[in-house]
C-alpha cells in the first residue's frame, strides 16, 4: 500500500461532502483523510491500486485544486 499526500483547497465539511462521492469510486481498500485544520489542507490517500495522477484527476474532476507535497531534506514535507 502506498501513501500519497497532497496540498488542496478542500477546506470545510461542505467540501468534504462534495468530494466524497468521487472518492467512493476508488478501489476497495483505499482510505483517505482531508485535514481541513492544516494550513495546506492536506489530503492523505492510501491505496495499493491508485496512481498519483489518478488521484489528481479525480480531485480536479470534483472541482478542487490539488498538488503533490514534495519531500525536502530529512524527509520533511513542504
Amino acid at each position: 500500500m502506498k501513501t500519497y499526500k497532497f496540498k488542496t483547497n478542500i477546506n470545510c465539511g461542505g467540501c468534504i461532502e462534495k468530494v466524497t462521492p468521487f472518492f467512493d469510486k476508488f478501489p476497495e481498500g483505499t482510505t483517505w483523510d482531508a485535514d481541513t485544520n492544516h494550513k495546506d489542507k492536506i489530503l492523505t490517500i492510501k491505496s495499493s491500486e491508485l496512481t498519483e495522477q489518478q488521484i489528481i484527476e479525480t480531485v480536479k474532476e470534483a472541482g478542487f485544486q490539488i498538488e503533490p507535497l514534495k519531500k525536502g531534506l530529512f524527509g520533511k514535507l513542504f
